[in-house]
C-alpha cells in the first residue's frame, strides 16, 4: 500500500448532505479516487479539548451535535467501526513529538466527521478514530500536530481534516439565494493561491490579511487546515470548488497526495 492522501473538506452547515448536493458529490468523488484506506483519522472543528485527544471508541456513536435542522438529518447514522489501535498509535506519535496528548474512552463522531464521511465512504465499513483540536491552540501548534501524524500516511491511514475555509455567521444568507459574498470569495481564493504556492508563512499569518479575521471570528474552523497542511509535508494540493452554500460558506476541499 502506498502513501495515503491527506484530505481537507469544508463541511458547511450540518445539513450539507441534504442541501449541498455539489459538495456531497465532491466528497463522493474524493472517496472514489483515493486508495482504499486501512483506517481513517478524522480531525474536526467540532471537538476541542485541553490537549490533543483521541477517541478509543470501538463503535463510535453518531453525534447529532446541532439543533434546528430537518428531522431527517437527526435520523441519519454513520455506524463505522472505531479504530482504538489507530488512536493509540497516533497518541504515541504526538507524544514522541513532545506534545501533550490524551485518550478519551468513547467519544463518538461529530457532524464535522460523519457528514463528509457519509458521502466519501457511504458503506461505513472503514474504521475511524477521531482526533480533537487543542482548545486555544494556534495555527503553528496545529501545523506541528499534523507533522507529528504524517507517518500514518505510510501505514495506510487517510487523514481527514474537516473545518471551513470561511465561517462567519454574520455573513450567512439562510435562504441561500444570493451570489457568493465577495469577501468570502476573496478570502477563499487567497487561501487557494497560498496553498498552491506552498506559502506556509502567509497562511500562518492569515488573520493579518484582508478578510482573514472577518472570515474566521473564531479560529476553530480554520485550524483543521493546518493539521492537514502539516501532515501533507511538501505535497501540492488539488483544489476542489463545490458551489458556495448559504451565500458565504466556501465549500472548498483540498487533497494532497
Amino acid at each position: 500500500m502506498g502513501r495515503m492522501p491527506v484530505v481537507f473538506v469544508s463541511h458547511g452547515a450540518p445539513d450539507a448532505l441534504l442541501k449541498a448536493p455539489d459538495a456531497a458529490a465532491c466528497w463522493r468523488e474524493i472517496g472514489k479516487r483515493a486508495p482504499m484506506p486501512a483506517a481513517i483519522l478524522a480531525v474536526s472543528a467540532h471537538w476541542e479539548a485541553r490537549h490533543a485527544t483521541l477517541s478509543l471508541a470501538g463503535a463510535p456513536e453518531t453525534l447529532h451535535d446541532f439543533s434546528g435542522f430537518a428531522p431527517a438529518l437527526h435520523r441519519m447514522q454513520y455506524p463505522a467501526p472505531g479504530a482504538p489501535a489507530l488512536a493509540e498509535r497516533a497518541a504515541a506519535l504526538i507524544a514522541e513529538a513532545g506534545m501533550a496528548v490524551e485518550l478519551h474512552p468513547g467519544r463518538g463522531l461529530d457532524h464535522g466527521a460523519w457528514v463528509p464521511l457519509s458521502a466519501m465512504y457511504p458503506a461505513a465499513n472503514i474504521s475511524v478514530a477521531q482526533l480533537s483540536l487543542v482548545r486555544g491552540g494556534s495555527p503553528v501548534s496545529h501545523l506541528a500536530l499534523g507533522r507529528a501524524l504524517m507517518r500514518l500516511r505510510e501505514e495506510g491511514v487517510l487523514i481527514l481534516a474537516s473545518g471551513a475555509i470561511t465561517h462567519n455567521f454574520a455573513w450567512l444568507d439562510w435562504r441561500g439565494e444570493t451570489e457568493p459574498l465577495p469577501q468570502a470569495r476573496a478570502f477563499s481564493d487567497w487561501v487557494g493561491e497560498r496553498l498552491a504556492e506552498g506559502d506556509e508563512l502567509a497562511l500562518l499569518g492569515y488573520r493579518a490579511t484582508r478578510y482573514g479575521a472577518e472570515a474566521h471570528p473564531g479560529e476553530e474552523h480554520f485550524l483543521p487546515l493546518f493539521v492537514a497542511l502539516g501532515a501533507a509535508e511538501d505535497d501540492k494540493p488539488m483544489r476542489h470548488q463545490p458551489r458556495y452554500t448559504y451565500g458565504s460558506l466556501a465549500m472548498d476541499a483540498y487533497v494532497w497526495q
